[in-house]
């Protein structure tokens, strides 16, 4: 006769082994799941500019980390938030910093929760980068030297795929501007398993199912493409025409789903990181942004008239 525990011995074995494989595996997407993190070696200081070091509550009982550079004049001034992008920090977006405060912006950059000085938590993702881009804006809300009635979003990849988001749900941005942002996570997050030759079936279908239950979020929700239509505010896509990391097709669709006039495509060159293309062509980017924050001043909402914003026409630089 046969001994049943004879034969359940290798099964328990069998399913010990593929038990401890999964919570390994698991563990690994957790720490692709946890950003790099960069500190800063400079600060607005470098650029001959006036700052603070804040310190801001977000989700979790964590606290971020910023720099406010305050408007030169005394008067509420219109406010830009700026984000970096994954494993970034707020010193990597200081380049955009002296054209907007010469143009009269107060600014505050910010560093994502797990980057820069920020507090650490459990892993990055889209919807943690947006929620601390709110507690950013809920902030500058109380600050008696913000006009609350312009405040815009600038972000970098992850960073402007959040500002979308944020502009979607949040009615006070009067303006976002947009570098590189991907148009779909699970789009962004395949082409880079397969660039590691991770096969899709079971491996790749196996982590973007355990990225979402770990997020709370499926990627259709948050997905810049799905959420872009119900922002009113004026947006700019700024891409350029050489990012291999987010093709420049990303910008394209996010433009056409976006389906209003107040939406505009600027292509640069540049790949994901270097936009020496974009600095060529500030002075757009800043009128596209005080055309925005003039329009929000004035409690206006027809955007899709473009009256004052140009229609969704394609800029492109000469390559």
């Amino acid at each position: 006769m046969v001994n049943s525990r004879s034969i359940l011995r290798p099964l328990v074995g069998v399913a010990t082994i593929a038990a401890l494989s999964l919570m390994a595996f698991n563990a690994a997407i957790r720490t692709w799941m946890r950003a790099p993190r960069i500190s800063a070696k400079d600060d607005p200081s470098a650029f001959g500019l006036p700052f603070k070091d804040v310190f801001l509550p977000t989700s979790n009982n964590k606290q971020l980390h910023g720099w406010h550079i305050p408007a030169a004049s005394d008067r509420p001034a219109p406010t830009l938030i700026i984000l970096h992008g994954w494993g970034g920090n707020s010193e990597m977006m200081l380049p955009l910093a002296d054209p907007f405060y010469h143009s009269g912006y107060a600014l505050l950059f910010v560093d994502a929760r797990s980057h820069g000085a920020s507090e650490d938590d459990s892993f990055s993702s889209l919807p943690r980068f947006a929620e601390d881009l709110e507690s950013a804006l809920d902030w500058l809300l109380q600050q008696p030297e913000t006009d609350t009635s312009r405040i815009g979003l600038i972000g970098h990849s992850v960073g402007a795929a959040a500002a979308l988001l944020v502009a979607s749900r949040r009615k006070e941005i009067a303006a976002v501007v947009s570098l590189a942002s991907f148009a779909h996570p699970e789009r962004i997050m395949r082409r880079y398993l397969a660039s590691k030759s991770v096969p899709f079936i079971p491996f790749g279908w196996y982590t973007l199912s355990y990225i979402q239950r770990v997020i709370g979020y499926s990627f259709e929700d948050i997905a810049p493409q799905n959420r872009i239509g119900d922002i009113d505010c004026p947006v700019l896509l700024a891409h350029g025409v050489d990012d291999t990391t987010v093709p420049v097709e990303d910008a394209q669709l996010l433009h056409a789903e976006s389906r209003k006039e107040s939406t505009r495509l600027l292509l640069v060159e540049g790949n994901h990181e270097d936009y020496e293309g974009l600095r060529t062509r500030a002075d757009e980017v800043l009128s596209f942004v005080a055309d925005a924050m003039r329009f929000k001043k004035n409690g206006e909402t027809d955007y899709q008239s473009g009256a004052a914003i140009p229609s969704s026409k394609v800029l492109s630089s000469p390559l």
